[in-house]
């Protein structure tokens, strides 16, 4: 299970790039600490052209290969990777991006490394909120880590005020997709707890539609489809319900990601079967529109 993580994805895969991303540091802490600089959230800061960038540099979003990321990320300043950089000579994107980013540097190391789709409960007090990931497997200790390579070292959790550890992030802290909808079946979770974002308003974005999302999505993940995050496909669109036979479907889904015992041919068994494999033709729906249209997959 272990090793097939440590070999790229067709989405992680740099490309012409290998050369660079092989001469970054191996250390996953210094992997982590470069793929912070490499990126600059699209409205995490607030508006991007606030911050120098041209209003066009927004369809950067939807980057959705690491070649054709490192080759922007090249074009604007062929600098090694782990050098400091301008916010406007970084990429713009989301949490995604720093994880995709962060999964392919690593895996040309050699290091098992997989993208995590969930909910974060260290970003916005009193909310669970639309996050990815990145989780490496710790030889020494024997476990798979939680890491966040989105934030720079020092980042503190507004909810306490104290350090996250960013290259350990707690399971309870950062609830993979599984897990958050598991909490929420069973009543140990508020699901309009569970958002993209406070000040998006769409019914989809938050609740059960998008604990569905983030369920498939991060068996999508598992499965080293690392895909964008307003991606549409089989049960996922922009249903502001869920019924009652997807519920019942991604429980079962959910009891098998959760399952310490599951092996990686069951994981993958249930990504191939029916509607939750990604397809070649899918569609997106790039915020703040969110209008889906079809895309087909290289």
């Amino acid at each position: 299970m272990k090793l097939d993580y440590a070999t790229q994805s067709r989405f992680t895969d740099p490309g012409a790039f290998v050369p660079w991303v092989a001469a970054i540091d191996p250390d996953p802490a210094a992997l982590r600490e470069a793929a912070a600089g490499l990126v600059f959230h699209f409205w995490g800061n607030g508006d991007i052209s606030e911050h120098g960038f041209a209003a066009q540099r927004r369809a950067e979003i939807d980057l959705r290969y690491a070649a054709d990321i490192f080759a922007r990320l090249h074009e604007l300043n062929p600098a090694p990777l782990d050098a400091e950089r301008a916010p406007t000579e970084r990429v713009v994107g989301c949490c995604r991006d720093f994880t995709l980013l962060f999964v392919a540097m690593a895996r040309q190391h050699g290091i098992p490394a997989r993208s995590r789709t969930g909910f974060a409960t260290y970003l916005m007090p009193g909310l669970a909120t639309d996050h990815t990931i990145a989780e490496i497997w710790d030889t020494e200790q024997g476990r798979w880590r939680l890491m966040d390579p989105q934030f720079a070292p020092g980042y503190q959790d507004p909810t306490d005020g104290t350090p996250l550890d960013l290259l350990d992030i707690p399971r309870d802290r950062f609830l993979v997709g599984a897990d958050a909808w598991a909490a929420c079946r069973g009543g140990a979770a508020d699901p309009a707890r569970f958002v993209v974002s406070p000040d998006q308003p769409a019914p989809f974005l938050r609740g059960w539609p998008y604990l569905l999302h983030n369920l498939v999505l991060d068996l999508a993940a598992l499965n080293k489809h690392e895909m964008i995050l307003w991606d549409l496909w089989g049960p996922l669109d922009t249903s502001a319900e869920v019924d009652a036979r997807t519920i019942t479907e991604m429980d079962a889904l959910s009891e098998l990601l959760r399952d310490p015992a599951t092996e990686i041919d069951s994981i993958r068994a249930a990504f191939e079967t029916g509607a939750l494999r990604v397809p070649a033709l899918i569609h997106t729906a790039t915020p703040p529109a969110g209008v889906p249209r079809p895309i087909t997959l290289r």
